[in-house]
């Protein structure tokens, strides 16, 4: 294995992880942060020259690292890799490390839906004690005995489960392979039975990544088995529920409530500030739209650094890398 010391972030969300990341590798290493186009030559040489990329994506358009060692997504999605135009030489990982903050996003979305901390706050302030205890009309919700339905088991889902239980919550869980209960789960359904798993929670949280087989897998036919008072959250990829289906329901109040932090349409350079979706989800009053921004903590950026200097150091010693996506073909 030859010496790894050329470095490369590519990209501004890759340029979030190069902070103090000389720490991490050691002095001898040779850190670049670049721009997502690469427009300028010399860019262009060192990203040509680089032993390690940092990125979210790569196609064939790029320059072409023939040197390169270590392909490393700073994030678990690789949707904009394309792994076989990346170098034989190379090996692809991605991170995780975001689990516990989506997490944390889902479960102050529940209790915020039930305990109504800023309402209260803001009749109180005006003289009016609108839940005060004392009286049956002045209850508020809580998240114990209610069920959370996760669709997806894997690092988000199991955090999710955790914290709900901390809760006192049942767990239900949709998954491509068999989930067996457990002191996490409750209950659990093959992606076959998804009409039983709609019907059998009070809160969903959409989880799954965005394939061939998971587009629209959340539909008309999902929301007309739902509860009329459950509510939806997507912590995992837009198109995983049907974007009109999602609309309609809301609009119609076939349930209650969604929290969509994933969306359909994203900023770009020529249109910074854009909707996320061609429908006016920004008019129904029981959607909360927040802007892809449930895994994106301090935390998460701390956890997937180690990740990917952990993994430098291996490739760099010869020792297998941890979460690979695809293996060295040279």
């Amino acid at each position: 294995m030859s010496t790894i010391t050329r470095i490369v972030f590519h990209g501004e969300n890759a340029a979030s992880f190069s902070h103090d990341f000389q720490r991490l590798v050691g002095e001898a290493a040779k850190i670049s942060v670049l721009p997502d186009v690469l427009t300028d030559r010399a860019d262009a040489q060192t990203y040509v020259a680089a032993d390690v990329i940092v990125g979210a994506r790569f196609s064939g358009d790029l320059p072409r690292p023939e040197r390169l060692q270590l392909f490393h997504v700073p994030g678990a999605g690789y949707d904009a890799v394309d792994l076989g135009a990346i170098p034989d030489s190379a090996v692809v990982c991605n991170c995780f490390g975001h689990e516990q903050a989506i997490a944390e996003y889902v479960m102050a979305a529940l209790l915020d839906r039930n305990v109504p901390l800023k309402d209260a706050d803001r009749h109180l302030r005006q003289g009016n004690w609108t839940y005060a205890s004392g009286s049956p009309e002045r209850v508020h919700g809580e998240l114990a005995e209610k069920t959370i339905g996760l669709l997806g088991f894997g690092h988000i889902g199991k955090a999710i489960a955790a914290r709900a239980k901390a809760f006192e919550m049942k767990v239900h869980v949709a998954n491509r392979s068999p989930v067996p209960a457990s002191s996490l789960v409750d209950r659990s359904f093959v992606l076959n039975r998804l009409g039983e798993f709609w019907g059998s929670a009070d809160f969903f949280v959409v989880s799954v990544p965005s394939n061939a087989e998971t587009a629209g897998i959340v539909n008309a036919e999902s929301f007309a088995a739902m509860r009329a008072s459950a509510v939806i959250l997507n912590v995992g990829r837009g198109p995983t529920i049907d974007e009109r289906s999602l609309y309609e329901a809301l609009r119609d109040g076939r349930i209650a409530g969604a929290v969509i932090d994933t969306w359909y349409s994203y900023p770009s350079s020529n249109q910074p500030s854009i909707l996320p979706s061609k429908l006016p989800f920004q008019e129904l009053p029981n959607v909360v739209m927040t802007p892809h921004m449930s895994g994106w903590t301090s935390g998460t950026i701390n956890r997937r650094k180690q990740t990917i200097a952990d993994n430098i150091g291996r490739r760099a010693a010869g020792r297998p890398c941890i979460n690979v996506v695809r293996p060295a073909r040279a």
